[in-house]
């Protein structure tokens, strides 16, 4: 039976994101896991993932259009995205001069008056290019607003970001001075 890896990640990303305890996960402060324990609990879930191995975690990192998670030392946790009570510690970085969030128009107007919150996330989720943003604004809307964020100048401010990804940065929140409209 062939993998399905689109189905191995969204169950990985539930696992490591969500609801690590309802797969009897523990993660560390940086929402590292052990690969060997997420396999563990992964494998009774599907009949085809009885053998399930760290190759196939490889493979669904491989074949995945965005990079959600990050293998080292036979650990591995995802990269931004958590909803769990316990903060994921993260390393402030110095983001890039502008950042971009997608969002709805009604969320948009809301943004622009009280600033970008983090709501059920841990962090506020920004990203590095138009077209990215408008992906992201475009789960919820068809026709998203895209915000300018000055990241650089919030940074200088005293705004905390984190380098999520290549294509991602986080914040705890962002102040409407920092937020534009296109």
């Amino acid at each position: 039976m062939r993998m399905d890896y689109k189905r191995l990640s969204k169950t990985v990303a539930r696992a490591l994101r969500h609801a690590p305890r309802d797969y009897d996960l523990d993660l560390d402060p940086e929402g590292w896991v052990a690969i060997d324990d997420l396999l563990a609990a992964l494998r009774p879930r599907r009949r085809e993932w009885r053998n399930l191995a760290a190759d196939d975690l490889t493979a669904m990192l491989e074949q995945a259009t965005k990079r959600r998670y990050e293998i080292c030392d036979e650990r591995i946790r995802a990269y931004y995205g958590h909803s769990v009570p316990e903060r994921i510690e993260k390393e402030p970085a110095v983001p890039p001069d502008i950042l971009f969030h997608g969002t709805t128009p009604d969320a948009a107007e809301t943004i622009l008056h009280d600033g970008l919150r983090s709501m059920s996330r841990q962090y506020v989720h920004l990203s590095t290019d138009r077209e990215t943003a408008h992906l992201v604004g475009g789960r919820r809307t068809p026709d998203p607003v895209i915000l300018t964020i000055l990241a650089a100048e919030a940074h200088r401010a005293g705004v905390a970001f984190y380098e999520g990804n290549d294509d991602v940065w986080l914040a705890d929140a962002v102040p409407p001075e920092f937020i534009q409209t296109p």
